[in-house]
């Protein structure tokens, strides 16, 4: 099977050096619009052979991956759905899912039913195909949303992919799968970008990083993602998002009632349910 990699970094990245590692794959053309990333591939086995152009990344790819923000999408869809093979088929590894799905309805015709719409629930806090890792994916769950119209017989293949390089597989609607990572995945990053940010900005800020701790460093983790991946991601899933984002301001205005009348109970009844939230799920959260 020969692959077409658009973007390669940390995600993309690891699917192709597991991929060529396990024997999925036997070639792999990598393009990017930042030729480092290229080289950095090329010397990591992540990719065989670097294009220069989308058109020659994807013009004789059995299996073509998008692995670009998903702001991104719809662009890359549209250079490159002439010069598909007919029985090519594609997929992405995006963090939403309604928007991709929609990009790729609008762009590639007859072609729709050969998109397999991908999230990998896996990842680094640093981007860069050299973050990558072949092991990234073990023990991991991988989300497909395939529309109605989507091939069946694709759907099966990709997710075969993804189950040889150790991921668990579940299916969801689009929008359901958008409205609960907007919850699990994309207000913690929005979060800790907040809060990092916040410190930045003050006067004091290197004081208080010197003496920040382990609970600062698990919280804020994640801030040191790729800003422009987790920009677009924002955007694409702004509704569920925001709705989110507005009940997490509703609980926050709670505890600040709370702080400015010494209310101890109030306080300590918010973190016993999440305690105890935490506590009941940890195995399945610490293992992932």
């Amino acid at each position: 099977m020969k692959l077409a990699l658009v973007g390669v970094g940390l995600i993309g990245g690891s699917f192709a050096r597991a991929a060529l590692a396990k024997g999925l794959v036997d070639s792999v053309v990598g393009y990017d619009t930042d030729p480092a990333a290229l080289t950095r591939a090329l010397a990591l086995g992540a990719i065989t052979r670097a294009a220069t152009s989308l058109p020659e990344a994807v013009g004789t790819a059995d299996l073509v991956m998008l692995a670009v923000p998903v702001g991104a999408t719809q662009r890359v869809l549209k250079a490159i759905a002439p010069h598909l093979r007919a029985d090519a088929v594609l997929t992405d590894v995006g963090s939403t899912k309604a928007s991709v799905l929609a990009a790729a309805r609008a762009e590639l015709g007859t072609g729709f039913a050969r998109f397999v719409p991908g999230h990998p629930i896996a990842g680094r806090e640093r981007p860069g195909v050299e973050s990558s890792e072949p092991r990234l994916f073990e023990g991991k769950l991988f989300v497909t949303t395939p529309a109605p119209e989507t091939s069946e017989a694709a759907t099966v293949a990709v997710e075969g992919l993804w189950r040889q390089l150790g991921c668990r597989v579940e299916r969801m609607a689009a929008d359901e799968h958008d409205r609960v990572f907007a919850a699990v995945s994309h207000l913690p990053h929005l979060l800790a970008f907040a809060l990092v940010a916040q410190i930045a900005r003050e006067q004091n800020a290197e004081q208080k990083l010197g003496k920040a701790g382990a609970g600062f460093r698990d919280f804020t983790r994640i801030a040191a993602s790729s800003p422009a991946m987790w920009r677009d991601v924002c955007v694409a899933n702004r509704a569920a998002l925001g709705a989110e984002l507005a009940e997490y301001r509703a609980l926050l205005e709670q505890l600040q009632a709370a702080l400015d009348a010494g209310d101890a109970e109030a306080l300590e009844a918010v973190f016993s349910i999440a305690a105890e939230c935490r506590r009941t799920h940890a195995p399945r959260l610490d293992a992932e």
